[in-house]
């Protein structure tokens, strides 16, 4: 042993006695009780095929942990997935799971004292609830992406879960029989893992490998695949060695490393929803990072390398086969921070040295990038004070500058109300607040089928859509403004738009601005109230009464000094 390992007590001591005499009944010897003992994080769960392979994944990684002489203790968080626990509260459980995760794994691993840990990263929300708990609890950690599912077919066409959401708020609208889309949602998930493009999942997965939080090669990956287990049974040895050298996620969590995820993640146009959950992760490590200003800042400068589905028409397999995150990064290697150190303990430069870009066709490098313009935009103005983000995807917009009269609704349900009667008509501005993570509360995914309604009626390329809420990951349709911060039910400016008022959205300014005067404006704030909010208790309330803003995260603490630290 090279140091004390925080999990030991003196011999004899209460601690040490009632310990002992669990873990002997767990069949642990005493010499076995002197270990390091490391937290295997899985969020299992059977109600969604993103969860339902973990349990085998699991053994694999703590027969690793053994065979490196540490004892594995297997830890449960919630498991949400946003088509299957979205359904509750309109979708509002969401982000607040994220936090929830982040929580379980501190009452588990702090309270038990446990010298490291090791997470199975799967869906959206608990890779960066994960990610969250390392940076606050500060002790060794490893996060192992556990891939991606397979697609189908459908009357000879590839078909994946994405198809199936876009589908069926076509068939909302009327645009797709509803017998087309059962047929689609039976074929298009044949294997666990999580959504096959390069939403918001696979994305924070890309996420953790930049970050240098997960091992170089292991993102993106085939669920189940020969590839994954071979870098499961890595990982398990890695994380032993972390936990003997002390190497933990503030070490790791630099400036340097934000940038180099900022860049990943604009250079294949990932989700949108990086961005907040990279900046919650940031705040939990009490970095003093701003990613909203990274993203800000470097997305000029950042090329599109790889053009995969939704942003493209490459899919994530052809990612993988050219070389994958680790293949992204020896392109992006002159924009890149690779003096920072990584989980490997080694940095990134020396983790890219052998790197191979399989094919540069799926993989371009920065001098023949797949799109001149940057994929993800973050606006300001003063209906956006603090930020808006958009997507605007690979192809060149010809126009870059729109103006219309808004037309603003409240609830999901009305904005599709208002595409059945004919409100929403071409050239306005569809305005859908109080979706945010107050007014939500924790951003359901309302937004986002507004979004692929107004696809299914003909109306994506001819109006704009504003929200404070979050979108899917996997939407990149027409010209979409989300997570307009301040939010609407907390008074931010969205709140004020009335009928008619004129609104224009400037890429190349970066702009999003309210076309009334300033005066109008301050009466208009003098008289707001805000508006009731639907009644929630339970976590819903003590979520909405704890989130701080998108500026921050949307986290639940004020980023006090964390446990770990």
């Amino acid at each position: 042993m090279t140091r004390p390992l925080r999990s030991n007590f003196p011999r004899g001591s209460y601690l040490w006695a009632v310990r002992n005499a669990q873990w002997q009944a767990l069949g642990l010897d005493e010499a076995d009780c002197e270990k390091p003992k490391i937290a295997v994080v899985n969020s299992s769960s059977e109600l969604a095929s993103c969860f339902s392979h973990l349990d085998t994944v699991s053994v694999q990684l703590k027969a690793a942990i053994r065979a490196a002489g540490a004892i594995p203790f297997e830890i449960r968080t919630a498991a949400p997935s946003d088509f299957i626990t979205g359904a509750g509260a309109r979708g509002a459980y969401m982000l607040g799971a994220r936090d929830l995760i982040t929580n379980d794994i501190e009452v588990a691993v702090e309270g038990a004292q446990l010298d490291g840990m090791i997470c199975l990263t799967s869906c959206d929300k608990t890779v960066p609830g994960q990610l969250m708990a390392a940076a606050r609890l500060n002790i060794p950690t490893l996060m192992v992406p556990c891939g991606y599912q397979a697609s189908g077919e459908f009357r000879g066409k590839h078909v994946d879960i994405e198809d199936v959401f876009v589908g069926a708020m076509h068939a909302v609208t009327g645009s797709m029989p509803v017998e087309e889309l059962i047929g689609m949602s039976r074929q298009a998930i044949r294997s666990p893992g999580v959504c096959s493009g390069l939403g918001t999942a696979n994305s924070m997965h890309m996420v953790c490998e930049a970050l240098g939080m997960a091992l170089p090669g292991s993102t993106p990956v085939a669920a189940n695949s020969d590839k994954m287990m071979a870098d499961v049974r890595a990982a398990g040895a890695r994380i032993v060695q972390m936990v003997l050298d002390d190497l933990k996620p503030r070490d790791i969590l630099t400036h340097g490393a934000f940038l180099n995820a900022v860049r990943v993640i604009l250079s294949v146009g990932g989700s949108l929803n990086t961005v907040k959950h990279m900046q919650a992760v940031a705040v939990e490590g009490r970095t003093g990072v701003d990613v909203y200003a990274l993203f800000e800042r470097l997305g000029g400068s950042t090329p599109v390398l790889s053009g995969v589905r939704p942003i493209g028409e490459q899919t994530i397999e052809a990612f993988e086969a050219a070389g994958g995150c680790r293949a992204l990064m020896k392109q992006l290697e002159p924009l890149l921070m690779t003096d920072v150190l990584t989980a490997t303990g080694s940095t990134v430069a020396a983790n890219l040295a052998d790197a191979v870009v399989h094919d540069p066709e799926v993989i371009r490098p920065i001098d023949r990038p797949v799109a001149p313009l940057p994929a993800i935009i973050l606006l300001r103005g003063n209906l956006a004070p603090e930020s808006g983000l958009i997507k605007t995807g690979i192809v060149e917009r010809k126009q870059r500058r729109y103006t219309g009269p808004a037309i603003c609704f409240w609830t999901t349900d009305d904005a599709i109300a208002g595409i059945k009667d004919g409100r929403i008509r071409p050239g306005c501005v569809v305005v859908m607040r109080g979706a945010g993570v107050c007014g939500g509360p924790a951003m359901g995914g309302g937004a986002s089928r507004v979004v692929f309604a107004i696809d299914g009626a003909g109306l994506g390329d001819k109006v704009a859509i504003l929200t404070d809420g979050h979108l899917s990951g996997l939407v990149c349709k027409g010209l979409v403004v989300a997570e307009v911060s301040p939010e609407a039910a907390m008074g931010g400016p969205l709140a004020l738009v009335e009928d008619g008022d004129a609104i224009t959205i400037d890429l190349d300014t970066r702009r999003l601005d309210l076309e009334v005067s300033p005066e109008v404006m301050a009466q208009r704030q003098a008289r707001w109230q805000k508006p009731t909010q639907r009644a929630h208790g339970g976590w819903l309330q003590i979520y909405r009464e704890n989130v701080r803003p998108l500026s921050q995260g949307a986290v639940l603490v004020d980023a006090g000094e964390a446990p770990g630290a």
